[in-house]
């Protein structure tokens, strides 16, 4: 899941289309969910509560639904996370990008943090799990430590930041994500990526997905957005 040769780059194809406001409406998903059939986007990435219609809005395109889950904290309990994906799955998700454990993490308790990763991707077969690391929280041990773990677990791919917490993507995080997780899984940078050239930078250091509510202007190369996630 290395980067594709930037020079037949379809960057629409890296957009996973994102609102995960609290009070996101059924009016702003569903105008979502048509910029992302009409840019082509690669995914449209919701909260669990709003993924069966969102599910429902992108039938028959080839954007996916991705549902987030234990989010934004990643404190819920592993049976938790578990029940929420799997449910997730059951109404249309395709993708989940979950929360991990910062706690455990934090603690050291390694055993519990792939725990709680597997517990993920088993209730979300045969789908990809991502795993949010909440970049901005950690220092870069814990960061190559986390990529070990979700690798361990099965996930698919590593993500950066889930855009409520300090900090957001950067370009020294994403090369070192990438360095650590090999060739073989994704790598996605959310979080603050809101112009064209934060997307590009984020994809020459290896990035394979870019989580962002500022799609449309990263794809028309329009400036930069000042808001979003």
């Amino acid at each position: 899941m290395e980067p594709k040769n930037k020079d037949n780059l379809n960057l629409a194809s890296y957009i996973d289309h994102t609102l995960l406001k609290p009070d996101a409406s059924h009016a702003q998903l569903r105008k979502l969910c048509e910029e992302a059939r009409q840019y082509s986007f690669a995914a449209v990435c919701v909260n669990s509560s709003n993924i069966e219609f969102v599910a429902k809005e992108l039938e028959g395109s080839s954007v996916k639904p991705i549902a987030v889950v234990g989010f934004p904290l990643g404190a819920a309990t592993s049976e938790a996370k578990a029940f929420e994906a799997k449910e997730s799955i059951q109404k249309g998700a395709r993708e989940i990008d979950m929360v991990i454990n910062l706690g455990a993490l934090k603690d050291r308790n390694y055993e519990q943090v792939v725990y709680d990763i597997a517990k993920v991707v088993e209730a979300s077969k045969p789908y990809p799990v991502k795993v949010i690391l909440e970049t901005g929280m950690l220092i870069d041990e814990e960061k190559i430590i986390a990529c070990v773990l979700s690798k361990i677990a099965g996930a698919a791919y590593v993500k950066t930041s889930t855009g409520f917490g300090p900090g957001g993507a950067t370009v020294e995080d994403i090369r070192l994500m990438r360095r650590i997780v090999g060739p073989t899984m994704g790598v996605k940078a959310s979080g603050g990526v809101r112009s064209y050239k934060d997307a590009m930078k984020m994809i020459e250091a290896g990035a394979t997905r870019i989580g962002t509510s500022s799609g449309i202007v990263i794809v028309t190369q329009k400036g930069s957005s000042k808001y979003g996630y």
